[in-house]
């Protein structure tokens, strides 16, 4: 590390234009190529996936994406002879729209069955001849302005569907601004230098902006979901600028401590850096451990996310000591600087309040502990209420077309009809065709059924489909419930003696498959992403309790992170004030995905804070010493980079994607409790409680365990003994932390 750090410094030029290079490079080949992303929810080998696979086969025809026109009308029926005019023109001219195959009026043929029964709604279906990941924003945003042309005083028109949610307008960009300006008044106030504190952006902007056009480029080779290059920005811009930030705060101790420019930069890169790369390889560890999972749609989200990681920790550990190097002693702010040179280097006592509060915890550890835990219970208690399914427009901001379409078509012919579920099969001579007229007569009176479209049948006869509407909402659990009776009781009833097998299709089954598959691998991969950690911090400090407190704090801050997303999503609590629409299920992949990065955010914290307490613990034998000192010591710089990704985190709520909403609400309150509650609060009163038993290790297992150092015995040794001798000349102005008896 150090090698790498001396050559930036020394090519620092280099370096940057390098960078430089790498993010124009990548940025102009995905502005060239164009993204390719695809949110396929379809798991092979369930029963929703061979139903859908049937009917592309069955019926090509239906392969392109639908989306649908609604009208409705306030006065007069949707049948009056105007607005049947005015309609009928506007979807003639829909239907003459690049990229759209077909358009079905509620007017004539097949559709006569789309007006409601009061006559105030109507629907039309936009057939596009591709799926909604390949029709193109233009051409969706064309049938939005030839449908919305037809309004009329009366006359309402929205639209809804995949390829039209394509058109909502979103404010990523405005959520990136905010996150980013936050996180330089956090990084101003804690440095006080204006150019040591924009450092941490500039390599945080660089490194995730070519890692968001290079996760475009990988849509090209892999299924990518549609928020996966957000859910990256989301993470790399958190991490990254909390990477340079420790970085930089190292670097202005050595600076503090009177090194050159040079020397202090390789050292915090030495140093510091060191614990960066570690934490940023459990990350990727974590990331890529949804591999395990052996699900497409989240491998792609799996690579796109440690790919930015990857990056954010590479631009700490090159880019920023050039960046380091060229703003010179300006890292400091000019009173240190001023008082540098009248009274040469001192080093930083843990002084004030953070040495305050580290003796308070050890004063009261039963009754700090006893409370973290309060708060963390009482937060996680909605998790037992947790509910996995997917979201749709029906979750859209009130103000969405999309949401105006949905609602209206729910008021007008039920719930169901945004949902349809569908039968397909394969058909063997006239016999099955005898028990598909008759099972459509079943299905009419089974619970939970509204209404049943006649049997369709291929060009050869071989592949039959039929459309049930559920008399509930998509998301409900009423239409899970009748996606299992038909499976379970329905349809194996009806196919005995014959050689169908009917299979359940539609988007509530295509969900609930996808949410058994994850809730059923669920349990072998988080044993394998939290015991992983606990290997790692089981060679890094040699201890077992250190791991195993480490495995505890992490589900307990998933946990109440979920107890929060629990409350705010699915029970709605401030939702819809927030911009975040109606409450709904919680999205399958979530679980997956957070325990990921949280276990990854986590380390950084961990390390970070127990690997001081550890290098205490070795001098001096001392517990009570070594929790005492390292906390105090530790606490201001987590306390740091903890606000600053909590606000980039919160800052993407205004993204006004509700997956990214619920990413950017997950995170942030897993970071506070996890940095405010976990690491200076419950872990150290834990530690003071157990004792030496923190650092207990069989000597069996020492001797088999390989050593990984975080930092550099060396480099910590010589500023360890120059410490130790300015602390015995400041003694008497300073009240130091370590002078507090144990």
């Amino acid at each position: 590390m150090a090698a790498l750090a001396r050559w930036c410094v020394r090519h620092r030029l280099v370096a940057v234009l390098l960078w430089l290079l790498a993010f124009g490079g990548v940025t102009t080949a995905a502005a060239v190529t164009g993204s390719a992303y695809s949110n396929d929810y379809e798991v092979p080998g369930t029963e929703s996936a061979r139903a859908a696979q049937l009917l592309r086969q069955g019926f090509p025809d239906l392969a392109g994406d639908g989306d649908t026109v609604v009208w409705h009308t306030t006065d007069g029926t949707v049948r009056a002879a105007d607005v049947e005019q005015t309609m009928t023109r506007t979807l003639d001219r829909i239907a003459a729209l690049p990229g759209v195959a077909s358009v079905t009026s509620p007017y004539d043929g097949p559709g006569t069955g789309r007006i409601s029964g009061d006559g105030h709604t109507a629907y039309a279906t936009v057939t596009f001849d591709r799926e909604a990941e390949d029709v193109s924003g233009s051409e969706a945003r064309a049938v939005v302005r030839a449908a919305k042309s037809a309004e009329a005083e009366g006359l309402r028109v929205e639209l809804g569907g995949s390829a039209i949610g394509l058109t909502k307008s979103s404010g990523g960009h405005a959520a990136e601004a905010v996150g980013v300006v936050v996180a330089a008044v956090v990084l101003f106030l804690a440095f006080g230098s204006l150019a040591a504190s924009l450092l941490p952006i500039a390599t945080a902007l660089v490194s995730v902006g070519t890692a968001y056009a290079a996760i475009v480029l990988l849509g090209h080779a892999m299924t990518v979901a549609d928020f996966a290059p957000m859910l990256g920005m989301l993470i790399g811009l958190g991490v990254g600028i909390d990477y340079a930030l420790f970085i930089v705060t190292r670097h202005r101790r050595g600076l503090k401590r009177g090194l050159a420019v040079a020397e202090a930069a390789v050292e915090a890169v030495a140093t510091t850096g060191r614990a960066v790369v570690f934490a940023g390889a459990t990350v990727c560890i974590a990331l890529l451990g949804m591999f395990i999972l052996r699900l497409g749609f989240l491998n792609g989200v799996a690579v796109a996310a440690s790919l930015t990681v990857v990056l954010t920790v590479a631009a700490a550990v090159t880019l920023l000591p050039a960046l380091l190097s060229f703003i010179g002693p300006r890292a400091l702010s000019r009173r240190e600087r001023r008082r540098l040179a009248e009274h040469g280097p001192q080093p930083e006592l843990p002084t004030g309040l953070a040495a305050r509060w580290s003796a308070f915890v050890e004063r009261h550890p039963k009754l700090l502990g006893s409370a973290a835990v309060a708060v963390i219970v009482l937060l996680a208690l909605p998790t037992l209420a947790l509910r996995l399914g997917s979201s749709d427009q029906g979750n859209d901001p009130g103000s969405a077309t999309t949401r105006q379409a949905y609602d209206l078509l729910a008021e007008g012919f039920g719930p169901g009809v945004n949902g349809p579920l569908t039968l397909v099969t394969r058909v063997d001579g006239a016999g099955d065709k005898l028990v598909l007229d008759s099972l459509e007569a079943t299905l009419r009176t089974t619970e939970g059924v509204a209404s049943v479209t006649p049997v369709r049948y291929d060009g050869g006869g071989d592949t039959a489909y039929l459309t049930v509407v559920p008399d509930s909402a998509p998301q409900s659990q009423r239409t899970s419930d009748l996606v299992d009776r038909l499976r379970t009781d329905v349809l194996p009833h009806a196919e005995t003696g014959t050689s169908l097998d009917v299979r359940v299709g539609g988007l509530t089954a295509g969900y609930d498959d996808f949410a058994a598959v994850i809730v059923g691998k669920l349990p072998l991969f988080v044993g394998v992403v939290i015991g992983l950690g606990c290997v790692l911090l089981l060679v890094a400090f040699r201890s077992l309790g250190i791991p195993l407190k480490a495995a505890v704090m992490n589900i307990a801050a998933v946990a109440a992170a979920f107890g929060i997303v629990v409350a705010v999503f699915q029970w709605g609590w401030g939702s819809e004030l927030l911009g975040l629409g109606r409450a709904g299920p919680i999205e399958p992949f979530l679980p997956v995905i957070m325990v990921s990065v949280l276990f990854g955010l986590s380390m950084d914290y961990q390390v970070f804070l127990v690997s001081r307490m550890y290098e205490e613990w070795l001098e001096t034998g001392d517990n009570r010493r070594a929790v005492r000192i390292g906390l105090a010591e530790t606490s201001r710089v987590i306390n740091s980079a903890a606000v600053i990704m909590i606000s980039v985190f919160l800052a993407f709520v205004l993204s006004g994607d509700r997956v990214i909403a619920m990413f950017g609400i997950a995170l942030a309150s897993a970071v506070a409790l996890d940095a405010f509650v976990l690491r200076t609060l419950l872990v150290p009163a834990l530690m003071h409680l157990l004792g030496s038993a923190n650092w207990w290790l069989p000597h069996w297992l020492e001797s088999r365990l390989p050593r990984i150092s975080i930092e550099p015995p060396a480099c910590r040794a010589a500023h360890e003994r120059l410490t130790e001798v300015m602390t015995d000349l400041h003694k008497e102005q300073h009240l130091d932390v370590r002078d507090i008896p144990g």
